[in-house]
């Protein structure tokens, strides 16, 4: 004779997972970083420009003496910052900054917007430095934008 199990009722404990959506990065954040304030106004200045274009931009303002407190890596021969990467896709997430289908960023209009009502925040004599160093390093960027976007051209052909 098979023994019977008593069949007792099992207690299930389940657990709940709350989701709950938070930005990590916002717009008071920007507002209180002047680093990412003078991104957008060099950014701005510029127009459209890609990303690796504009890290050689700030690597040449830096070097020009307009330090906009990057951490940079030469990684052969190109220079390379992952603050700048990050920075850049933060301002993208709270939308003051867009991809160009070819792969340019720009400022959104509501980064126009932001950036003209926090300007005050930046020294006329800041604005003044960027402005001239911008003036002398832009003629060795327009290169390396153009050979971005030569590449995405060739790969739009395969």
């Amino acid at each position: 004779m098979p023994k019977e199990q008593a069949q007792q009722p099992t207690a299930e404990k389940s657990k709940e997972v709350k989701i709950v959506a938070k930005q990590v990065f916002t717009l008071s954040d920007v507002e209180k970083n002047p680093r990412a304030l003078r991104l957008l106004y060099v950014i701005n200045n510029v127009g459209s420009i890609s990303e690796k274009a504009l890290q050689y931009l700030l690597y040449y303002m830096k070097e020009s003496g307009a330090d906009l407190k990057y951490a940079f890596t030469m990684i052969g021969g190109v220079p390379t910052s992952r603050e700048l990467l990050n920075e850049i896709l933060s301002l993208k997430y709270v939308g003051l900054l867009e991809s160009l289908p070819n792969r340019k960023i720009v400022l959104t209009g509501l980064g126009k917007e932001f950036l003209a009502n926090h300007l005050n925040t930046l020294s006329e004599e800041e604005k003044n430095l960027l402005n001239k160093v911008l003036e002398d390093v832009k003629p060795k960027i327009v290169p390396i934008d153009a050979e971005v976007d030569i590449r995405l051209k060739r790969q739009g052909r395969k």
